[in-house]
């Protein structure tokens, strides 16, 4: 069975050696993310089959994240699941200069006071995202808010439920 994702490199060596260090990483970016296999448009559709969360934690969000350090933003969706054994996990797909996507799984310790999710997590997006992030928010109603903090990056995420 064909996946539709195909594997491998369009760029030979001798190219890649003419461009800077800069050029040479958007592009290896923008090949990743042309690239890579994801199930998230999936499964964000399969998630609208069933009556939208009113309250908690597990579900659908979009809205956008924003660098505090250097005022790069982007569109964000997110899928928040929980297992039968407790833990959730909250699957990101966020949008970088409008055209590269970029999807991480972070998981999240959550404590609930009265219709409040406080939670926190870590997540390691590897030496080109960044290394490791952390994260810390809460969700209150249809409103979700999280902070994020990396070694070269700090700043936010603001979400609701989608329509």
């Amino acid at each position: 069975m064909q996946s539709g994702c195909q594997s491998g490199s369009a760029f030979s060596r001798p190219y890649l050696e003419g461009l800077s260090r800069s050029g040479t990483l958007f592009l290896l970016l923008v090949a990743l993310s042309l690239v890579g296999c994801s199930s998230f448009n999936r499964d964000w559709k399969r998630a609208t089959l069933g009556p939208p969360p009113t309250d908690g934690l597990a579900g659908r969000w979009e809205g956008f994240w924003m660098s505090e350090r250097n005022g790069h933003n982007g569109k964000l969706r997110c899928l928040i699941t929980q297992s039968n054994s407790g833990p959730y996990q909250a699957r990101f797909r966020a949008k970088y200069w409008k055209i590269l996507a970029f999807g991480y799984t972070v998981p999240l310790t959550v404590e609930r006071s009265n219709d409040t999710f406080r939670f926190e997590g870590e997540a390691n997006l590897g030496r080109l995202g960044g290394g490791l992030y952390s994260y810390s928010g809460a969700v209150c109603g249809t409103n979700f808010h999280s902070t994020y903090r990396s070694k070269y990056d700090f700043g936010h995420f603001q979400m609701q439920r989608p329509d």
